[in-house]
């Protein structure tokens, strides 16, 4: 298990591939990688955004979840590499992986990942916007999906 915050931009192909290269018995490696869009909800644009993030905390909370992936699905491993500091529209922010024997666990598992990634991990994000800057908030769509995986059944 792998979860690394990043100061600076990253390939997420780069990050992939040496994932999938620790892989002994993986006959799937799922991932998605977030980027940083170029408008906001109300449709402003977004001159960047900017994840602040704690020394500590921060990368603790993405290794919790990466093992949390681990523990509840049958994976072989899982990854997360995840961005602060400045993050401009169309670079990467986060990249979720994980391997496994079958599909499905390793899509579950990227598919947990980013639900508790999205209202979990700790980063405070503000959007900078053209009309001013917003410090960004999980939604209700985030929480309700975090939610789901309560009440559903490993696998």
């Amino acid at each position: 298990m792998k979860a690394r915050l990043r100061h600076h931009p990253f390939v997420p192909g780069d990050e992939l591939d040496a994932f999938a290269a620790r892989l002994a018995d993986a006959g799937a490696v799922a991932n998605l990688t977030g980027i940083a869009r170029a408008r906001s909800r109300s449709g402003a644009l977004v001159r960047g955004l900017f994840l602040d993030h704690h020394p500590r905390l921060t990368p603790r909370s993405l290794d919790r979840i990466a093992a949390a992936a681990l523990g509840r699905f049958e994976i072989e491993d899982a990854l997360i590499v995840h961005r602060c500091g400045t993050i401009l529209p169309g670079e990467p922010i986060v990249l979720a992986a994980a391997g496994a024997r079958h599909r499905k666990p390793a899509l579950q598992a990227v598919h947990y990942m980013m639900d508790r990634l999205k209202s979990e991990a700790v980063f405070w994000k503000r959007e900078d916007r053209e009309d001013g800057s917003e410090w960004i908030e999980p939604t209700e769509d985030d929480r309700s999906a975090l939610a789901r995986w309560s009440e559903q059944c490993p696998g």
